[in-house]
């Protein structure tokens, strides 16, 4: 069964309905919201059911169609659907389990499959926060996070336990029927011989070797572990905390291997990335190392974890109007501030004649829409209202008329037509005029005089509004065409306040363009610490602008990341005034080696970081090179597709020549990175979390 048509009369009585009667619990959305005139929201699958109940007489039922069919029908229609982004917490004392989300339940553990966490910690009494310790082979955020800082806060505790307690520790109970499974064991093998299968379980290294391993598998299951931890060695009023979020459609049922480095708790706050905090604190951040140290992965996972305020970090999973809150560019030595900022870019004109016009570079383009979030977030709902119900109108004249067809008047008889319109002006003929016969309009002070509410009867009233001495020709036309649209302005709807939002423009291989030639007068307006009206500053091109007084400036709420690697020859001359504006953390080639768990193979992923462990420290030992030439995990993500040879043959080889092009015996150097690469052959440690 697809999705029953509805006509948008009974959506709206859908509504009605809705508002009187409830959403019954179950029919409550979890993924989409459809946003109603009066900013309510409900939940798209119930409204066309109800819709469908009101106009052909069925039973309000949601089974025969999903979110997905139902959000897209809603958003054909042209209705507002936002994704519902909750976040829950649970909290787990001596006494109790109890969490924010009203459908959590101990009874029924195994609801946790459809969960992610995001973030755990330890409260003591006093308040004192703590967070999980990583280490390398640890993956962040996992399942196991949480029974893993019980580990961590108890370790001394559990380890003197005699082994019939720990046999005997409470681990799991899916539901009140069924077998509690219990045990804390010295290994997999151990685990296995009491009936737990390996691949359900999580280990924890302590004591140079030793390890917990206990039964893990979703979220939910080692809740009963942690309060047991709790009642046996906890304080009065310790607790441990779960965030977590419902998994997207889109993302992995089961958790991966992978690894981390550590990370102090305080980088963290509400962010699932430790480096999101830091571009937030800093506002502009620059990202260099060595090359394949995944710098521009880290870069779009930073800018999907602060524009989803910490819900997820995959650039992928963010919605179409989310990316629209993220920019991405590759500087190059030709790139230029026209490219950038502003220029001047060839325009054909209606007469088939070449010119130019001014146009926004992608910066200015992208920092342009940040600034209307920032200021909008800053407007009151009245004034929203007014203005959208401005564009509304000025949106309805403009689609009416004929260009060049609809004849206007002036108030002294002039006749003019209009012919073309853009986003920023509009296009005049004016046949009687025997000197000027054409004109273009700025929309903005038209635009301007609507949202301000006054009556414009005369010229004196504009020039007035303006705070200009003089009329100028064009004031006659404005108030030709402001007459006509004050026409179609409606009463203003009950709005929603916008939400002030974050945009991240990321700058790959920032150091590769001349600074100084692409960013101009933009050093002083990029400094964090002159952002917003305090940064403003005039544009190149200014005197070509409708407002020859207008200034640019970057709100708070925009966050620029920059990535480049050391070894590149710009890198030395990198100006010093940006240098000064944007903080710089440094990545190790043996950093980001999580990124290595997307091979989806436990043992191939441990070789790889084996192999690239013993062929960096060769690099490093190498004369004439160092830590900067290392190799970075993302080389390694190629084993997808090819294998260990292959990606020494046509990836590894080539850059290391190149590296050593010119120095002396580098056929003997060659033969000793190859030797370090085809050490770590078989040199695998076991790599934590494999669930």
């Amino acid at each position: 069964m697809a999705v029953p048509k509805v006509d948008g009369q009974f959506i709206a009585e859908a509504i009605k309905y809705i508002d009187e009667n409830g959403v019954p619990w179950h029919n409550m959305s979890t993924k989409y919201e459809l946003v109603w005139e009066n900013g309510n929201t409900y939940p798209p699958k119930y409204v066309i059911a109800v819709a469908n109940h009101l106009q052909n007489g069925a039973e309000i039922d949601v089974s025969g169609y999903n979110a997905v069919e139902a959000k897209n029908y809603l958003t054909a229609k042209g209705y507002e659907i936002q994704i519902k982004q909750t976040k829950y917490e649970i909290t787990i004392t001596s006494e109790s389990v109890t969490s924010t989300d009203d459908s959590f339940t101990m009874d029924n553990i195994s609801a946790g499959d459809v969960f992610k966490p995001l973030d755990a910690s330890f409260v003591s009494a006093d308040g004192t926060v703590i967070k999980r310790k990583y280490g390398k082979g640890e993956r962040r955020n996992t399942n196991q996070t949480l029974p893993r800082i019980a580990f961590q806060i108890y370790e001394k505790q559990i380890a003197a336990l005699p082994v019939e307690e720990k046999e005997q520790f409470p681990i799991c109970q899916y539901a009140p029927d069924k077998e509690m499974i219990r045990g804390i064991y010295y290994s997999k093998d151990e685990a296995k011989a009491h009936n737990i299968n390996p691949f359900n379980t999580m280990s924890y290294d302590y004591d140079d070797g030793r390890q917990f391993v206990i039964y893990s598998w979703n979220i939910f299951t080692t809740l009963r572990f942690v309060q047991e931890c709790l009642t046996r060695f906890g304080n009065p009023g310790d607790s441990f905390k779960l965030v977590y979020r419902e998994k997207d459609e889109k993302e992995n049922e089961e958790e991966e291997a992978a690894v981390v480095e550590e990370v102090k708790p305080a980088e963290f706050n509400s962010y699932l990335n430790p480096y999101s905090t830091m571009l937030v604190e800093s506002k502009n951040i620059i990202f260099r190392g060595a090359p394949g140290t995944g710098k521009t992965y880290l870069a779009k996972e930073i800018a999907a974890d602060i524009i989803s305020n910490g819900y997820f970090d995959d650039y992928t999973m963010l919605t179409d109007e989310q990316k629209q809150q993220v920019e991405f560019v590759q500087f190059h030595p030709s790139y230029d501030y026209s490219d950038f900022v502003e220029g001047l870019r060839p325009k054909t004109n209606e007469d088939g004649s070449m010119g130019f016009e001014l146009q926004d570079g992608v910066f200015k383009k992208f920092v342009d829409k940040a600034r209307r979030n920032y200021e909008n977030s800053k407007k009151s709902t009245e004034v929203i209202a007014n203005e959208l119900s401005v564009q509304e109108a000025m949106k309805e004249f403009f689609d009416d008329v004929d260009t060049g067809n609809n004849t206007f008047k002036t108030k002294t008889g002039t006749e003019f037509t209009i012919t073309d319109v853009d986003d920023e002006h509009i296009y005049l003929s004016i046949p009687q005029n025997a000197s000027i016969n054409s004109i273009r309009l700025n929309i903005s002070e038209i635009r301007q005089m609507l949202e301000s509410g006054r009556e414009f009867n005369k010229l004196k009233d504009i020039t007035e509004f303006f705070n200009i001495n003089f009329t100028q020709q064009r004031y006659s036309y404005n108030l030709v065409i402001f007459n006509e649209i004050q026409k179609k302005k409606k009463a203003a709807k009950i709005i929603r306040q916008e939400e002030l939002k974050k945009y991240v423009f990321i700058i790959d291989e920032i150091n590769r363009g001349e600074i100084s030639k692409i960013f101009g007068e933009l050093f002083f307006a990029v400094d964090p610490g002159y952002r917003g009206v305090a940064g403003e500053v005039s544009t190149q091109y200014a005197n070509l602008h409708a407002d020859s007084n207008e200034k640019f400036y970057i709100p708070d709420n925009v966050y620029i990341i920059g990535t480049m690697n050391d070894i590149d020859r710009s890198v030395d001359s990198f100006d010093f005034a940006m240098r000064r504006r944007f903080r710089f953390v440094e990545l190790r080639a043996d950093e980001r080696l999580e990124m290595l768990a997307n091979l989806n193979n436990e043992e191939k992923e441990a070789e790889a970081i084996a192999r690239m462990s013993a062929l960096n420290v060769e690099i490093a030992a190498t004369e004439g090179l160092n830590e900067n030439y290392q190799i970075g995990a993302s080389y390694f993500l190629k084993l997808k597709n090819i294998d260990f040879d292959q990606l020494w043959s046509d990836y590894l080889h080539p850059l290391l020549q190149e590296y050593i092009n010119g120095m002396y015996d580098e056929e003997g150097i060659m033969e000793r990175f190859k030797k370090a690469y085809n050490q770590g052959k078989s040199d695998g440690a076991d790599v934590d979390e494999s669930n």
